[in-house]
């Protein structure tokens, strides 16, 4: 008979016990049979180790930075409005060699956190109690006008062949108020930071077109104060441009004007879970909510702030919060753009964005008329 070989009787081990007898047994190998050997990668002779995290703490401050030069930016350049200045700047930085590295290596969940903490404190601006201003008329003119405007853009975003996730975005922003109703369903509707750039930018030109002709068209009209109000709280897209438009009205139309618009505000949150259930069967994960946590709290901020319970410096606080992380997620949004991406715009968007204007536009005309 053939030894063994050194391999094999290495695998034994003799033991001798108290009796004097030698007992055999397979001895224990070091590592453990059923997980193979951890592989290193080399580089030169160096394991490589992973790379880490990029550090956020860096990426919130450079966002709120550029968030707070928008809003003073935008005190120069008013027509704009701080998101769409914000969306800009953040494009024109990301142009810049380098730009992905450093302290903005890590924005893009920065970008999502400020965008939805921004949500949150938006509600504390809006009372339930202006609504009681508006009226009843108001209040049917809001809701009819944001109904028929959100109906229409759909409708016609599949008549032009317009990508459905770009529609959502136009029906909601151009329906409810602009560039933050964008930034909000972005989440819901997933879509290309591309499609996020030319809704904001065509409501911001669409919005800032209508502070000049509401006015001028409610006085050729006839229309008096408080129809030219309600017009304008219900058709011009941005809150900054209805307290334009109001301005040019008069001073009775600011009150009453804003109060319209902000009821047009309250609407997003049913809005967004309209928006999420159509973009579910475009894909959202299996057991994510049609409400998330951020519309959730908008409503709860909703609620505080009509309670009355915060008192006026904290609201105060509160509302130039929401706007610098407003402007600081748009500025991450435009961080992810490439003006190249950009242009030449659709001509189906273009066509879009021209029928929900004077969808919303008409629609509310015809309203004011009938029930104001």
């Amino acid at each position: 008979m053939l030894p063994r070989s050194s391999s094999a009787t290495s695998s034994r081990r003799v033991v001798t016990s108290r009796s004097g007898g030698v007992i055999t047994s397979r001895d224990t190998p070091s590592r453990s049979r059923c997980l193979p050997a951890r592989p290193r990668r080399r580089d030169g002779g160096r394991v490589l180790k992973p790379t880490p995290p990029p550090r956020r703490g860096p990426a919130v401050v450079v966002l709120l930075a550029a968030g707070g030069a928008s809003l003073g930016l935008s005190l120069v350049v008013p027509w704009a409005g701080p998101l769409l200045l914000a969306l800009v700047l953040g494009g024109v930085v990301a142009a810049t060699p380098g730009a992905g590295r450093g302290p903005l290596a890590g924005h893009a969940p920065v970008t999502r956190a400020l965008l939805r903490g921004g949500i949150v404190l938006l509600g504390l601006r809006l009372p339930l109690d202006r609504v009681a201003d508006v009226g009843v008329g108001g209040v049917a003119v809001v809701v009819l006008t944001l109904t028929t405007t959100f109906a229409v853009t759909t409708t016609a975003g599949r008549v032009l062949g317009v990508d459905r996730r770009l529609t959502a975005l136009v029906a909601t922003g151009f329906s409810v108020c602009g560039a933050a109703a964008v930034a909000a369903v972005e989440d819901a509707v997933r879509p290309r930071e591309r499609d996020v750039a030319v809704t904001v930018a065509l409501v911001t030109v669409h919005g800032t077109a209508l502070v000049l002709l509401v006015p001028w068209a409610a006085a050729a009209l006839g229309l008096d104060d408080r129809q030219a109000a309600v017009w304008a709280g219900a058709s011009i897209h941005e809150v900054g441009q209805v307290v334009a438009a109001a301005a040019l009205l008069g001073p009775g139309a600011l009150a009453v004007a804003t109060a319209v618009k902000l009821t047009r505000v309250l609407l997003l949150a049913p809005v967004y879970a309209v928006v999420a259930r159509g973009a579910g069967a475009g894909g959202r994960p299996r057991g994510t909510p049609v409400v998330p946590w951020f519309v959730a709290g908008f409503a709860a901020a909703v609620a505080v702030r009509t309670a009355d319970v915060l008192p006026a410096p904290v609201l105060d606080v509160a509302d130039g919060a929401a706007s610098v992380l407003l402007a600081a997620a748009m500025f991450g949004l435009g961080l992810g753009l490439r003006v190249r991406d950009l242009l030449p715009l659709p001509p189906g968007v273009l066509a879009l964005s021209a029928v929900a204007t004077a969808t919303v536009a008409g629609t509310s005309l015809v309203l004011v008329l009938a029930l104001v």
